[in-house]
């Protein structure tokens, strides 16, 4: 078993987080998975993790988990975990726990649904999806509506790193169980998404209030004082979305794009919840103005449905993704979509790829990432084990369809199983993520969950 240490320690100062990275193996070849480290769940040990991991700049990798340390009301109350490199070759990965939630007993956060992000001094930023101070009630039980923390490295080697709570929804109206990796723009505000809550919207579900939102989190003026958060966008569903992903992306001008897991399509061809959409947010023309959403798509069963992830921008100008069911099979796709010529218009959906009979995957719950040859690579659920594979989408030539290869299937404990976030690379061709379920975990059925490596 991995060791696992909980003295703190330092973080380098630069993440070095790649997106696009540098592949040259044959298109055949089955990769290598290791298990980095196996949650243990329970008291003791994070379970369950609740996205992706990131690098910093001296090879530890940051994320956190939904689940384990104890009861906090609704669920588990979760973790924020560091992963050090081995020194010696061969030795183990170290796991130590940077931070275990308390919850709303304390006005701290419980439940992390979002991975982590990384600024230039090392900080790590993410959601969680329950907990704070605000009035949020849940089946009787207040809960809180969730909230944004940062957590900020020790100044000395060997210190304990600190948790600051930025911001507690206070109140459904302003955002309700957050959702999705946030994203920073060049002025340094956080910008993510509630799943519910925002004040628009009141039959997406009978247990939580109204249809999600996209917000901005701006940080103080001053040293010590509050960040300010403003709600961009309220989802209403019905032919707008409902229930955002997270995970939104941004470009040079500042409009943000994502997409929603329900709304955008009243036939009921998916349900009464509807197939999703994918949306844009342009910033106002004057400072203090409103936001405009343009739905960009609207899903339908036949070109895919209920996109679980956000999207990100190819070197054409295009946005991918991909969707968790609907399609051929109903087993999910990857597409892309075009914007209109002109600016006017919807934009184009293509689908790049159906996931077939289940034997290369199905229903794709995260974002793709590029290789610099213009290569997609994702994870998704079912596979030869029907477990979960890491997949490979070659960029086709002179008009031919995009070509998929499964890099990986996993197996199940004591290896991972179900791999929902997106991968991340090390600039070298590898490969890092997680697993929701397996590994040698037994505190958790099927398995606490995994982060591993995939390599050539």
């Amino acid at each position: 078993m991995t060791r696992k240490r909980y003295s703190q320690s330092a973080v380098g100062v630069l993440s070095f987080l790649v997106a696009v990275f540098a592949l040259t193996v044959p298109a055949s070849a089955e990769w290598k998975e290791k298990v980095l480290y196996s949650f243990q769940g329970g008291a003791t040990d994070g379970a369950l993790p609740a996205g992706g991991v990131v690098f910093d700049a001296a090879g530890n990798l940051y994320g956190a988990t939904t689940q384990g340390f104890g009861f906090c009301p609704p669920a588990q109350c979760g973790s924020v975990f560091q992963l050090s490199p081995p020194v010696k070759q061969g030795d183990p990965w170290t796991e130590t726990v940077l931070h275990v939630f308390t919850g709303n007993i304390t006005g701290d956060g419980d439940t992390p649904a979002s991975g982590l992000v990384i600024d230039s001094s090392g900080n790590l930023y993410g959601t969680t999806a329950y907990g704070g101070t605000g009035d949020c009630v849940l089946l009787g039980t207040k809960v809180g509506c969730g909230i944004v923390y940062e957590m900020t490295p020790p100044q000395t080697k060997g210190g304990f790193w600190t948790e600051t709570v930025l911001y507690s929804f206070p109140s459904p109206k302003q955002g309700y169980l957050p959702n999705g990796d946030l994203v920073f723009d060049s002025a340094g505000n956080l910008y993510g998404a509630t799943m519910f809550g925002g004040g628009q919207g009141t039959t997406c579900n009978k247990f939580y209030q109204y249809c999600g939102a996209v917000f901005e989190l701006s940080p103080p003026k001053t040293k010590g004082g509050k960040w300010t958060e403003k709600v961009l966008h309220g989802f209403r569903s019905g032919t707008d979305g409902a229930n955002p992903n997270g995970g939104l992306v941004l470009d040079s001008k500042g409009t943000i794009y994502g997409t929603t897991f329900g709304g955008g399509n009243e036939s009921g061809q998916c349900g009464s919840g509807g197939c999703g959409t994918a949306f844009e947010l342009r910033p106002p023309a004057t400072k203090g103005g409103i936001w405009t959403e343009k739905i960009l798509h609207r899903f339908q069963p036949q070109d895919g449905a209920n996109p679980a992830a956000g999207v990100v921008f190819g070197r054409d100008g295009k946005l991918y993704g991909t969707a968790s069911a609907g399609a051929t099979n109903g087993n999910g796709d990857v597409f892309d979509l075009a914007a209109p010529t002109g600016g006017r218009g919807p934009w184009k959906e293509t689908v790049l790829y159906h996931f077939g009979d289940g034997n290369d995957g199905t229903s794709p719950r995260s974002a793709v990432i590029f290789d610099v040859t213009g290569c997609l690579y994702g994870t998704a659920l079912g596979g030869k084990s029907h477990l979960g594979v890491v997949f490979r989408l070659k960029h086709p030539k002179h008009g031919s369809p995009w070509s998929l290869t499964t890099l990986y299937n996993f197996t199940g404990t004591p290896e991972g199983s179900e791999p929902k976030a997106k991968l991340i690379s090390d600039g070298l061709g590898n490969l890092y993520g997680t697993t929701q379920y397996g590994g040698s975990g037994t505190a958790c059925q099927g398995g606490c969950g995994t982060v591993f490596e995939a390599k050539p």
